[in-house]
């Protein structure tokens, strides 16, 4: 295991079998990894960027990216919220904070909605710690400075409940990841240059669900409600930038995460992902990072060699 290491690209050999990294080491000494079999789990933004950063005569445009996929069809999943403030304290204020109940009933595709594909509501039990009441967390709210400070912080904090609006992003090949033709990090590598724009289809689900949320909290009796329609932060979940296929014209990776044009590099990360839903999808990385293993250790290592 190394630790405090920054690879800068995947070495592949005269017939394209990739053949270890290239890494900095703490020290910021390039240093080289020998492997007969690499695996790459960098997210949908570090993984495109290794492989757009592993160019050689073999591979001018990327590693791996003969169908000039790689990068393209960056997702995650925009999100809304609404939180509702009550006059019940709640007890809200205990615990880690996450969903606690979901609700997919907006989840599939009805076009009398005006948008495709849905999205879930999240229940989130713990609410807004001592601090973020006082300083005003409910959505940018300010809390009262001078007499009424400690009361607003007080009626605020254990009194609230969320309602986050996750929705599913579309693939869409304008969304990508590139390297920055400028920027680079401490060890000279190309930055990762985003290109992203919410949909006409992701606004409309995000309108829809922010009123459902609305509508949710106001019938369980909140007495104001704070929403936002668009999480600036909501750029968690990096997916589909390397996505899983069975044509190599189409597709990064083959079912098992295997490069279709490196036949010895592997993909376990949410890029391989073609489309995002919308729930979290860490289970299901851990389930194809699972799989691709059991594939490697079993049936792939006749393939690989």
């Amino acid at each position: 295991l190394k630790t405090h290491a920054r690879v800068r690209e995947i070495m592949v050999d005269s017939s394209g079998r990739a053949t270890g990294a290239l890494y900095y080491d703490n020290n910021g000494t390039l240093r080289e990894q020998r492997a007969k079999v690499v695996v790459l789990a960098c997210n949908g933004v570090g993984t495109a960027r290794l492989l757009l950063n592993s160019r050689s005569s073999l591979f001018p445009d990327g590693l791996a990216n003969s169908s000039g996929l790689v990068g393209k069809n960056l997702m995650h999943h925009p999100c809304g919220i609404v939180v509702g403030l009550f006059d019940e304290w709640l007890g809200t204020d205990e615990g880690p904070r996450g969903s606690t109940m979901l609700c997919q009933e907006f989840y599939e595709t009805d076009l009398s909605r005006g948008f495709v594909r849905g999205y879930d509501l999240q229940v989130l039990g713990a609410g807004s710690n001592p601090l973020s009441s006082a300083l005003g967390g409910l959505m940018g709210q300010r809390v009262a400075w001078g007499p009424n400070h400690h009361q607003e912080a007080h009626e605020r904090f254990g009194h609230t409940v969320s309602l986050t609006i996750m929705t599913e992003d579309l693939p869409e090949e304008h969304n990508r990841v590139t390297l920055d033709d400028e920027l680079t990090d401490g060890h000279g590598i190309p930055s990762p240059k985003i290109r992203y724009t919410l949909s006409e289809n992701s606004n409309r689900m995000l309108d829809h669900g922010v009123e459902r949320a609305k509508e949710a909290l106001d019938a369980a009796g909140a007495k104001k409600l704070f929403w936002s329609r668009q999480r600036r932060n909501a750029g968690w979940h990096l997916l589909g930038t390397a996505r899983m296929g069975d044509d190599p014209n189409k597709s990064v990776v083959d079912r098992w995460g295997r490069a279709h044009d490196v036949p010895n590099l592997f993909v376990i990360d949410g890029s391989v992902f073609t489309t995002a839903a919308s729930i979290n999808p860490t289970a299901t990385i851990q389930a194809l990072a699972l799989r691709t293993a059991d594939y490697i250790k079993g049936e792939g290592r006749t393939v690989l060699g």
